[in-house]
């Protein structure tokens, strides 16, 4: 018998759409759309590749969940992505209907579901997701991250 899986095995998933982000020099995050059990949706970050502001792995994973599913309306589905997703992000994620949120660690710079902002706090549009959790393999999450990004100061550094 198969046994179900957890959300830290998702958000591991998550983790390696993250790495693949940083093996492209991009902001290591990455995004996972789970349907009834079954990942239907994976992408990373791809902001330098595409040149778009908006290729966030939120926004590419829920573009390509939309697509596989036919419609805009994703809320038989869950979202794990291992950043606290941006403004931006939340927005698409209320628009599509995503069912339950699960992020890896907060984005103090940038977050809009605890840290910056209380998307949810807003009336009328923190309708969706109807449910959020955090800190999901939060050390993880965030250690991708701070390596990322303390070897491009290293890198600034030394030029």
């Amino acid at each position: 018998m198969k046994k179900e899986k957890t959300a830290e095995d998702y958000m591991r998933l998550a983790l390696r759409e993250a790495e693949k982000a940083r093996q492209m020099d991009e902001v290591p995050v990455g995004a996972v759309i789970v349907k009834d059990g079954a990942v239907i949706a994976r992408a990373h970050n791809l902001r330098e590749k595409n040149q778009q502001a908006s290729a966030h792995a939120e926004f590419l994973a829920i573009q390509k969940a939309s697509k596989k599913l036919n419609s805009w309306n994703l809320s038989d589905c869950d979202l794990y992505v291992t950043l606290e997703p941006c403004m931006m992000c939340t927005g698409a994620i209320s628009l599509s209907r995503i069912h339950h949120l699960y992020y890896g660690t907060e984005d103090p710079k940038g977050g809009a579901t605890v840290s910056r902002v209380q998307v949810k706090q807003i009336p009328h549009i923190g309708v969706y997701p109807k449910e959020l959790t955090g800190g999901i393999l939060k050390e993880e999450c965030a250690e991708i991250l701070t390596s990322f990004f303390r070897e491009k100061r290293a890198l600034t550094k030394q030029k």
